[in-house]
């Protein structure tokens, strides 16, 4: 016998080998109906999964939020299902939950899909929900399941690779999948989806293997989840920074630079404006500056790694006979800074900041915007410290970030990306030692993290912010990278208190993780309408009548860049309601209007943008409100 323990602490004990589906009925025929997946012992586990150990249970309800990475994982089953109803020959290739969704690649041979085909195959998934199919595991040896896909060659290969001598398939009616799961217990939880769009994949990543047909899709728990998630997919078109980088003259892709973007008169503000303040943040939390050069010499990089694990995305050249590379990364350079003096345990935590321009070979099919270019300033750190400062650096370093995502409105969760399972430098004890460093600097602060398994950089584990936005997105910017390799490679030292040399430890950190990415993000963030310290245009006047009205609109106008902000008049002769709608599609934050009761009084009406009321100040009390504005940063 086991003993199962309820939520309510209530425990009842069962016969070995009970399922959760089991030990729903022995509550009620009717719980059985509602339940959609299990958690034993904190893990999800499937309603037909044999429980063979004592542990604690909930069944998670069909309608409850939470669970979307099973609804999609699942959804994916449902899509390949459907897939191979209609194209008998199709073939799989994986089909994971991802982030706000799920994809599935496909090889149809021939057969060449387009959105077009998407309802078709709605309508036949939204016929197996219906049909209400039980999702089963199998557990099957891997002859069987070579079996099982004996036409299928993505999955024999995936089969062949494995080494286990069991292997899991998941079967709904003559549907079988390969896959670890769980999976919800039937079809008809599965009927809030959508399927969005469909994309070319090569099989495994690589060029060099056939091209799949990837189509894309989401599922959610209710039907009102689902059409708040369309809902911010099409207002997500609507604030595509390519888009109103245009349209607010931020910056430009040249067909001569693809993935080089090009920063306009509008976008220099802006960007300055960011860099400003990343200088200023820094200055005050201890940091000095500095600047590398851009290309160095090949011996360098491998000293550092780079030229043995990272020279596919590198540019290379040859000077006075002898091999250069444009850097990928700033770090480098910083050791070289680093070792351009003795230090002393006295001079840490020693801060070193860099705005360091980088250059990437990305894919030119992989090149998106300021969201993935070729050359992109990374606002760098490197930090050195000894050993027992680890913990208290780590909790400074949270702090900034939290402080300076709170200043943009992004929330955020931490990630710990730990050793990756091939290419990697220094030993694994190493490794494992400074896993423990940040984990435990995170816990001291009551700080909760999700793991991120074997995804640390090739130098050393890190702690990666995931920032939110307003359309309910999740961006990797920030990082913290722990890494007691480097300073070994490049034979970093320091005296200690006994006047012996030591190692120090090195922790590199970016915190908006590349100057153009998060322009690119802020722009959708805000959908181009900034707040008013970072808006490249601040106030726009337009006078009621140029003759009575544009003096008094350039006196205001004088104060107001008298007290640094972006103020322009427009005195073009149009009508005032065309300025006005011109203001707000510009997205300047005021708009004043200059009439006659301005005039005479000396008092100021504006508009904020996005409003269609008008308040009227002083003068003084106008830009009183608007420095107040500036000075809080959009808090």
């Amino acid at each position: 016998m086991i003993k199962i323990t309820f939520p309510d602490a209530s425990v009842k004990e069962f016969n070995e080998e009970v399922t959760p589906s089991d030990i729903a009925t022995s509550i009620s025929s009717s719980l059985l109906k509602k339940c959609m997946v299990a958690k034993f012992n904190g893990e999800l586990v499937d309603m037909s999964r044999k429980l063979t150990t004592d542990g604690s249970i909930e069944l998670i309800l069909g309608d409850t939020k939470g669970y979307e990475k099973l609804l999609n994982h699942s959804c994916a089953h449902l899509l390949a299902q459907a897939i191979k109803e209609l194209y008998p020959k199709a073939m799989f290739g994986v089909g994971p939950a991802i982030e706000e969704g799920f994809y599935y690649d496909v090889d149809l041979g021939e057969i060449k899909l387009t959105e077009e085909d998407l309802p078709k195959i709605e309508k036949k998934m939204l016929a197996i929900v219906a049909s209400g199919e039980k999702i089963v595991r199998l557990d099957v040896s891997k002859e069987e399941a070579l079996q099982l896909f004996a036409n299928d060659v993505y999955k024999k290969e995936l089969i062949n690779e494995l080494t286990d001598s069991n292997i899991s398939v998941y079967q709904q009616g003559s549907f079988y999948d390969l896959c670890r799961g769980p999976h919800v217990s039937s079809t008809k939880w599965l009927k809030n989806f959508k399927l969005l769009s469909v994309s070319g994949a090569y099989w495994r990543g690589d060029a060099k293997n056939a091209q799949l047909q990837r189509v894309y899709g989401t599922c959610f728990a209710t039907e009102e989840e689902l059409k708040e998630h369309l809902h911010n997919l099409e207002e997500r078109k609507k604030r595509d920074h390519r888009k109103l980088g245009k349209e607010l003259g931020l910056f430009m892709i040249s067909e001569y630079g693809p993935g080089f973007p090009f920063w306009l008169p509008n976008g220099m503000i802006l960007r300055r404006n960011l860099e400003n303040f990343w200088y200023k943040i820094h200055t005050e939390a201890g940091y000095q500056f500095v600047q590398t050069p851009i290309m160095l010499n090949k011996e360098l990089w491998e000293i550092s790694g780079h030229w043995y694990n990272y020279k596919e995305n590198m540019y290379t050249s040859v000077i006075d006979e002898k091999e250069f590379a444009i850097k990928p990364m700033n770090c480098p350079g910083g050791m070289l800074v680093y070792k351009n003096d003795i230090h002393s345990y006295r001079d840490f935590p020693l801060r070193i900041g860099e705005l360091g321009l980088v250059h990437r070979h990305e894919a030119s099919g992989a090149l998106n915007g300021l969201f993935r270019v070729r050359n992109f300033t990374q606002d760098d750190a490197h930090i050195f410290i000894t050993e027992n400062q680890i913990e208290e650096e780590i909790g400074r370093l949270i702090d900034l970030y939290d402080y300076v995502y709170k200043v943009f409105n992004l929330s955020y969760h931490i990630e710990l990306s730990t050793r990756p399972l091939d290419k990697y430098i220094g030993s694994i004890e190493t490794w494992d030692k400074a896993e423990k460093a940040l984990a435990l600097a995170m816990e001291k602060k009551n700080i909760k993290y999700i793991l991120n398994p074997g995804d640390g950089a090739f130098y050393g584990p890190k702690l990666d912010f995931k920032l939110r936005d307003s359309m309910n997105r999740i961006w990797q910017c920030g990082t913290i990278q722990l890494d007691m390799n480097l300073p070994e490679r490049f034979d970093l030292t320091y005296v200690d208190e006994q006047g012996e040399r030591k190692r120090p430890i090195m922790l590199h950190r970016a915190l908006f993780g590349s100057i153009e990415r998060f322009i690119g993000i802020l722009i959708e963030h805000f959908a181009g309408a900034f707040p008013l310290w970072l808006a490249p245009k601040q106030v726009v006047i337009i006078p009621v009548n140029n003759a009575m009205h544009l003096d008094y609109a350039k006196e205001i106008a004088r104060t107001l860049k008298d007290n640094n902000i972006r103020v322009s008049i427009d005195e073009r002769d149009e009508k005032m309601n065309y300025k006005i709608r011109e203001s707000q599609m510009q997205k300047i934050p005021y708009t004043i209007i200059v009439g006659e009761r301005e005039t005479k009084d000396c008092l100021v009406t504006y508009r904020h943008h996005g409003s269609v009321e008008s308040f009227t100040l002083t003068l003084d009390e106008f830009v009183q409100k608007l420095n107040q504005e500036i000075a809080s940063l959009g808090k």
